[in-house]
Parts: structure tokens; C-alpha cells; sequence
């Protein structure tokens, strides 16, 4: 794992985003932030005061989730509840190119959301909204017209911008699909003069080690908290 410089933007991805490049999407103020739930569940706080969390708190309604992203655990207040704690690695670095042969890369717009949807309900690989493909640039590949593997781009914090929903159907794995999906967009986003990254829990060791052959290195471990307020009888859902 290579040396973490201090204060860097990937250390608090979310609330870097929503002060740089993604700052017009941001709904709250200068004490915390969140994406639009139609597009990401996403959310963080310039610091872990008291006036920070009832910031976070003011943005969230019924059985709103926020989902945080932070280089420590989170000291959670009474005011909310832990849905998940858990790790995630945060991995940078181009992935190699790679070709899937006989199959064709496709751009995905507004009319493939509903099998983007049914595509990230069936594999899981994160949050994934409506909205979520308007972020950037999503790729997919299909198969007698079925939509089989996708990934796209989501968080875009400082210089880098983060790889998101890598998923193939279990019928058609084995293929390389991600493998040449991760490269492609990986081009697009070198092509911009941007770097790109990704982040996969740490109990997916099976995608770290892909990542890895992929020429990807772990840059630095990451606590994934998600909090719902107090007194919500739904849970919130990751995914």
C-alpha cells in the first residue's frame, strides 16, 4: 500500500466532490453535504462536530439513508443509527487495456436505465439510482439485446474520478466483460487528463485480486458508515 499524503482530496472522496467538481449537485451547506438521492446516497460533513451532525441530520427525512465515506471511523451520536460499518479499499491507478472480442461496448443514456436498474438489483455492486447514470459516462455490453455487464463513472473529487458499478450477470461471467468495460472507461477518463480510482469493500477479495491483475493498487483503507436518524422504522438499503 503506497504512502497516504495528508489532506488529500481521495481521503474524504465525498465531501471533496461536492466542493469541487460535483459542487452544483450538492443539496446542504457549508457544514454537511449530500447528493441527491435520486442520484447517490451519498453525503459527509466537514468535520464530526456536533453542529456537522445535526447538519447531516437537517438533510435527511423519514427512512433517508446517507452513506459516508471517511478515513476514520465515524464517532456516531445517539441522534442516529448505524445501518453498516464496515471497510472499504480504495484502489487508483489505470487498469490495463483488455478487449472482450465478438462483443461490443455501447454508451448508456436515460432509455437503459431500467435494465441498468434491474442489472445492479440482481448483482449488487453499490448504490445505483434513477438518476445515478447522469454522473458520467456509463458503458455497457449487451447480448441478444440484454443488457449483461455495465460500468460507469460517479464521484469526481479534485483531478480523479471514480469507476463505479462493475457488474456482469452471472450467466455471462468468466467472459473478460469487466476486465474491458473498467479499461475503456478508464481511457475516457485518462483521455480528460483525469485519474481514475475505485473503491470495493474489503471482504471482496475476489475483485481486489481482479483489480490487481488489472495493474490497480490499493491506495488506503476507507470506513463506509451508513446512518439513518433515530426513530425510522424502514431500513435503509445500500445495496
Amino acid at each position: 500500500m503506497s504512502e497516504v499524503p495528508p489532506n488529500h482530496p481521495l481521503d474524504r472522496p465525498i465531501w471533496s466532490a461536492l466542493t469541487t467538481r460535483q459542487r452544483e449537485l450538492a443539496e446542504g451547506g457549508t457544514d454537511a453535504r449530500r447528493f441527491p438521492l435520486a442520484i447517490a446516497p451519498f453525503a459527509d460533513m466537514v468535520d464530526m462536530s456536533p453542529r456537522s451532525f445535526a447538519a447531516l441530520g437537517a438533510l435527511l427525512s423519514g427512512p433517508d439513508i446517507a452513506v459516508l465515506f471517511t478515513p476514520d471511523p465515524v464517532p456516531v451520536p445517539p441522534e442516529f443509527k448505524v445501518l453498516l460499518a464496515e471497510t472499504g479499499e480504495q484502489m487508483i491507478g489505470v487498469p490495463a487495456d483488455h478487449s472482450a472480442p465478438g462483443v461490443e461496448i455501447v454508451t448508456l443514456g436515460a432509455t437503459d436505465v431500467p435494465a441498468m436498474m434491474a442489472l445492479t438489483e440482481l448483482t449488487k455492486p453499490g448504490p445505483f439510482s434513477v438518476r445515478t447514470h447522469e454522473l458520467g459516462s456509463f458503458l455497457g455490453i449487451r447480448i441478444n439485446g440484454e443488457l449483461v455487464a455495465m460500468t460507469g463513472e460517479r464521484m469526481k473529487p479534485g483531478n480523479y474520478t471514480e469507476m463505479t458499478a462493475v457488474c456482469v450477470h452471472p450467466e455471462h461471467r468468466g467472459r473478460g466483460y469487466a476486465q474491458a468495460l473498467l479499461s475503456a472507461v478508464a481511457r475516457q477518463i485518462v483521455a480528460r487528463g483525469e485519474i481514475p480510482f475505485l473503491h470495493v469493500f474489503t471482504s471482496n477479495v475476489s475483485a481486489i485480486a481482479l483489480y490487481r491483475r488489472q495493474g490497480m493498487e490499493i491506495r488506503r483503507r476507507l470506513h463506509i458508515t451508513v446512518l439513518q436518524k433515530q426513530g425510522v422504522g424502514m431500513l435503509g438499503k445500500v445495496g
